[in-house]
């Protein structure tokens, strides 16, 4: 699993520190990039922002992505990811406290590949470790 890069697009400071937990205690050990707004996650994407000159060529495993984010919400982050070719087929979990209809239908609409509720401690490690199992070790990604 190692050398597969994660982005983990997320504002709440302790959220952030749970997913690094979650990852931790499961022996997840991917570079964790970490865009604290959808902004910064579209930056790193696109090799824009502060990003500028990264290749963009190297694309995340995964991006675990929150749906309520300022600047930039996750919903139109997904919406950016899925309209550009580069990223078109990035797996996108989106990993949110929301469980309203509307925000997983619009997800999925959008081409999310998975939407996780955050819950418990307990569950969202179970959660975290599964998507590290599939995501980053089972699946089978495009070739360039």
């Amino acid at each position: 699993m190692k050398n597969k890069v994660i982005l983990l697009v997320e504002d709440n400071p302790s959220d952030i520190k749970l997913t690094k937990r979650a990852l931790e205690q499961n022996q997840i050990t991917n570079e964790l990039i970490v865009a604290e707004d959808g902004g910064e996650a579209l930056d790193y994407l696109f090799g824009t922002g502060q990003y500028t000159g990264r290749d963009v060529r190297i694309i995340p495993a995964m991006v675990l992505l929150d749906l309520k984010l300022p600047r930039v919400d996750g919903l139109e982050v997904l919406q950016k990811i899925r309209a550009n070719e580069l990223t078109s087929l990035l797996p996108v979990v989106i990993l949110t406290s929301s469980d309203q209809e509307k925000d997983i239908i619009a997800s999925y609409k959008l081409g999310a590949n998975s939407y996780i509720c955050k819950v418990d401690f307990n569950q969202f490690a179970e959660s975290v470790r599964n998507l590290g199992l599939y995501w980053l070790l089972l699946n089978e990604p495009p070739r360039k």
